[in-house]
């Protein structure tokens, strides 16, 4: 059986007690899985969201769009190598691209501002 986690309330009171549940969890309380993305060639699955809407996930990925603040452009850069990540030290050693990680690239050092996971893309900032 899969792991559930929810949004709902904490189980403690502001003074400590234990609080008890009413109810069991809805549906629209249940969080969906993390993803985790990769670096590997391009892989992007699908997620339909409640109303009916889509969500992009990015699994894995190996490009990003990359901002030059110098030249004030865009371009497609090949990553070659997470370099170090300030939400947790693991997420380097198994190469997880996040927003905030320091990843090197074929054009120098960046910094990915995008949510991969969230959005679909991977967009960064020059270093």
């Amino acid at each position: 059986m899969a792991q559930i986690r929810t949004r709902g309330k904490t189980k403690r009171s502001g003074s400590g007690a234990r609080l008890i549940d009413y109810r069991k969890s809805k549906l629209y309380e249940i969080a969906g899985t993390a993803v985790m993305t990769n670096l590997k060639p391009n892989k992007i699955k699908t997620q339909r969201t409640q109303g009916g809407g889509v969500k992009v996930r990015l699994l894995d990925a190996n490009k990003i769009n990359l901002y030059n603040s110098k030249t004030k452009k865009y371009e497609i850069a090949d990553i070659e190598t997470v370099l170090e990540n300030p939400a947790n030290a693991q997420l380097v050693r198994r190469n997880i691209l996040n927003k905030g990680a320091v990843v090197q690239t074929n054009k120098g050092k960046a910094r990915i501002t995008s949510r991969p996971g969230q959005s679909g893309y991977l967009n960064g900032v020059m270093i």
